[in-house]
């Protein structure tokens, strides 16, 4: 039984599987799900489709991956007439297109909007879950999919005086959908990662002033975003095919031009030249240019000295330069920016930077923001402060197991997943893009339907088998944890506090969420728990297993 979108349950209902977000992720594996012939109710907090493309309607949102990769593959007719307008799109056409896939497929009357879950709770005698939500209703099902998203958990800051505050502030993960008009305005900006560097060049645009609060400098490479041609298009479609797989086979699921040689296999000046050819290319293509930028210190070194040099030389004045250029982490292993005019932005006379590493933030107060130095009078702030990536959304959720165990308990010393779409002690219980797989490292979309394609597959052999309960050994779960880490422990990642590390939320365990083995390799992994019969995966509810 189904309900119109928009609409809840009254009462208890039953599904073959409940979905938790209606973003890139949910929306594929509802239809993954329905060709399986299952029932389906995909619960959205939105009042309407998108995930991470719904909230992020910030001034200058815009995916770092090229158009033509940042969409789709699994209909070809699909991918053959949508038609992109820029190499990098846009918020806005990102989810015109979501919206599309939507109405193409028939999606709606299988999603409830406007509609948050709260509680999750497996039912071991019934072996299925109770899922509660926001309005008070009960939902049943056997299978429970988290589709939430990595970056959906918004972090706003819990910061002194912030009801004092008599403008209007903003946080970039969840913007009004109204536009906002910061002509003639005084605006602080708090937040220098890739929102806060896509968006200030913007605001900058409109507001009288623009007062940036840094703490920490990230390096970014300029998109040279522009028009996508015609003909740049018809030739991508004509082998789609052909670079969806080349692209499936790479570490980051983007066809990147990835180098077989190590930095210091050439000389400085080839070294160079190399750097500035992928400069010109624009985009996370950059870091690329040598294999052993992530594991070489010095290999890294290289490539973000030549970063530095591009800001200096791009920033006009000398304090600013040196503030926006960071030192302090290799580059890459906090995520990659791309950017238009941002360093530029800083050479306006209106544009001011403040360190709040030497003149630390305070409070907000009535009339804007307190520094240990000054005062900035201000009429509006926005938050470009992040989220509590890959697990906040899951943490936010009171979700238990077996035994009545906390995934958030679970994960008290940092997450511990099967593949990253499963957990010990969660019976049919998926995660799609979840702490140790390669997510947030990735083309997202392809790693979304790498997974989604996985649990169907998954699925589909418990229908064929005639089983009903799946979860993975704590065994299977340890090893997997233990590989993950290992991997993490031969790159420069580990050696920097990044989101990626979980280290802009205060009590967060550092430790390296995504998977950095490279989404080629992972996938041959899962290829391969599937041709060997499921190993380490419990088909048969036993009586008890501890998690």
């Amino acid at each position: 039984m189904t309900h119109p979108a928009g609409s809840s349950p009254s009462e208890t209902k039953d599904y073959d599987a409940i979905v938790i977000g209606a973003g890139f992720a949910g929306l594929y594996m509802l239809i993954r799900l329905r060709q399986l012939g299952l029932s389906v109710r995909v619960i959205e907090a939105g009042d309407g489709v998108g995930g991470t493309w719904y909230w992020n309607r910030y001034p200058g949102a815009r995916c770092d991956v090229e158009s033509m990769q940042y969409s789709y593959s699994f209909s070809e007719e699909l991918q053959q007439s949508w038609q992109w307008s820029e190499r990098y799109p846009r918020q806005e056409e990102i989810l015109r297109y979501i919206n599309h896939v939507a109405d193409r497929f028939d999606l709606r009357r299988d999603i409830c909007l406007n509609t948050r879950v709260t509680q999750a709770r497996y039912d071991e005698a019934a072996d299925d879950w109770h899922v509660q939500t926001d309005g008070k209703q009960t939902l049943k099902a056997r299978f429970l999919i988290s589709a939430a998203g990595c970056l959906s958990a918004a972090k706003v800051p819990d910061m002194a005086g912030l009801a004092d505050f008599k403008g209007r502030w903003y946080h970039t993960g969840n913007w009004p959908h109204e536009a906002v008009d910061f002509t003639g305005q005084r605006v602080g900006v708090i937040g220098t990662g890739s929102s806060g560097i896509q968006l200030i060049p913007t605001i900058a645009r409109q507001a009288k002033e623009v007062v940036v609060f840094q703490r920490t400098p990230n390096f970014s490479i300029p998109a040279w975003n522009g028009p996508l041609p015609e003909d740049d298009q018809r030739a991508w479609k004509a082998q789609y095919a052909q670079m969806r797989a080349k692209a499936r086979n790479t570490r980051s699921g983007v066809l990147y031009d990835y180098s077989q040689r190590s930095a210091f296999e050439v000389d400085e000046a080839e070294r160079q030249a190399e750097f500035e050819r992928r400069w010109q290319r624009g985009g996370a293509n950059f870091t690329h240019a040598f294999n052993d930028i992530f594991t070489n210190p010095a290999a890294n070194e290289s490539a973000a000295e030549f970063v530095r040099h591009k800001i200096r030389s791009t920033v006009t004045d000398p304090r600013k330069a040196a503030l926006l250029a960071p030192t302090d982490h290799a580059i890459g292993t906090k995520r990659i920016c791309v950017d238009t005019d941002y360093y530029a932005t800083f050479n306006l006379p209106h544009v001011d930077l403040v360190d709040l590493r030497a003149t630390p933030l305070q409070s907000l107060v009535a009339e804007g923001i307190q520094t240990t130095a000054q005062t900035y009078a201000l009429d509006s702030i926005v938050f470009a402060t992040g989220y509590d990536a890959v697990t906040g959304a899951l943490d936010r959720i009171e979700l238990r197991g077996r035994g009545g165990l906390a995934l958030k308990d679970k994960w008290a010393q940092g997450p511990r997943t099967f593949l990253g779409l499963m957990a010990a002690g969660f019976p049919n219980f998926f995660i799609i893009t979840g702490p140790g797989s390669p997510s947030v490292l990735t083309n997202v979309i392809v790693a979304i339907e790498q997974h989604v394609d996985w649990i169907a597959r998954c699925l589909a052999h418990m229908q064929a088998s005639g089983s009903t309960h799946i979860e993975p050994l704590a065994s299977a779960e340890n090893d997997w944890v233990a590989h993950v880490d290992q991997v993490a422990s031969g790159t420069l990642f580990t050696q920097t506090d990044s989101w990626y590390m979980g280290a802009n939320i205060p009590g967060k365990p550092k430790v390296l969420l995504p998977y950095v083995g490279g989404l080629q390799n992972y996938t041959a992994i899962c290829e391969k728990v599937i041709a060997d019969g499921y190993p380490g995966l419990q088909f048969d509810a036993p009586t008890h297993q501890p998690a």
